[in-house]
C-alpha cells in the first residue's frame, strides 16, 4: 500500500516553546524548520510512501520543504493542529479520494525510512491505527486506510483519546525512530543519540545548546 503523508508545521517563530532549556530564542526557529527538513526527507526515502503533503503557512519552511518534494497546502482553518490535518487531509482526498492517509509529526529528526515502512506496512492492517511516541502519552503517526477518516485527536493525552476514538494502538519494537519526536531538551539528546539527519545535525553543530 502507498501512503500519502500528511505533517503539519506551526510558523517557525512560534514553534518549540519548550526547548527553551536547551536551545536561545534565536535558535529555535532554525532547529523546527531543519526538523521538519530531516523528517520530510526521511519521509520521502521510505518506500511505502507515495508523496508527503506539508501543511503550513510559514513561507520559509514552506520553500523549503517544497525544494524537497514535499507539496504545501495552507493552513487556511487557522484553528489548531487537528483542524490543520482535517483540512490537508481532506484537500488529498478531494483529488485521490480512495487514497491512505498518515499524520506523522513534524519533528522526527531521527527518522529512518525502513522503521516508518515497518510502521505504515502495520497499520495497513487496520482501518485506522496510530503509534506512540517514547513518552507512551502522544502520537507521532496517525494512519488511516482507504475509506477511512482521518479524525486526528492529537494534543494533550492523544495516545488515549486516539485509542479511545478506536484507532488500533500499533505495539512495535525497533522503531525508536518514528517515535522519538522532540518537544524538550531531554528530547533533542535522545534523537542525537539515535542519529538525527543531516539538516538537524547542521543546526546543531553551528550552536552552543544549554
Amino acid at each position: 500500500m502507498q501512503w500519502t503523508l500528511v505533517i503539519p508545521l506551526k510558523p517557525l517563530a512560534r514553534a518549540k516553546s519548550r526547548l527553551a532549556d536547551t536551545a536561545a530564542d534565536g535558535v529555535r526557529p532554525g532547529l523546527a524548520l531543519a526538523f521538519a527538513q530531516d523528517t520530510v526527507a526521511a519521509a520521502l526515502a521510505c518506500g511505502a510512501v507515495r508523496d508527503v503533503a506539508v501543511v503550513t503557512n510559514d513561507a520559509l519552511a514552506a520553500r523549503e520543504l517544497a525544494a524537497l518534494g514535499a507539496r504545501i497546502v495552507a493552513d487556511e482553518p487557522h484553528d489548531g493542529l487537528n483542524a490543520a490535518l482535517a483540512h490537508a487531509a481532506a484537500v488529498v482526498r478531494a483529488e485521490r479520494p480512495s487514497c491512505a492517509l498518515a499524520a506523522l509529526n513534524a519533528d522526527l529528526p531521527a527518522l529512518r525510512a525502513l522503521e516508518l515502512g515497518r510502521v505504515l506496512d502495520a497499520a495497513a492492517q487496520f482501518p485506522r491505527a496510530f503509534l506512540p511516541d517514547t513518552a507512551e502519552i502522544g502520537t507521532t503517526l496517525l494512519a488511516a486506510a482507504p475509506g477511512a477518516e482521518l479524525r486526528p485527536e492529537f494534543g494533550t493525552d492523544s495516545r488515549f483519546r486516539h485509542r479511545a476514538s478506536g484507532a488500533k494502538e500499533l505495539l512495535l519494537t525497533d522503531v525508536d525512530s518514528v517515535r522519538q519526536d522532540v518537544d524538550t531538551g531531554e528530547d533533542l539528546r535522545a534523537a542525537l543519540a539515535l542519529g538525527v539527519g543531516p539538516y538537524t545535525k547542521s543546526v546543531v553543530a553551528a550552536q552552543t545548546l544549554r
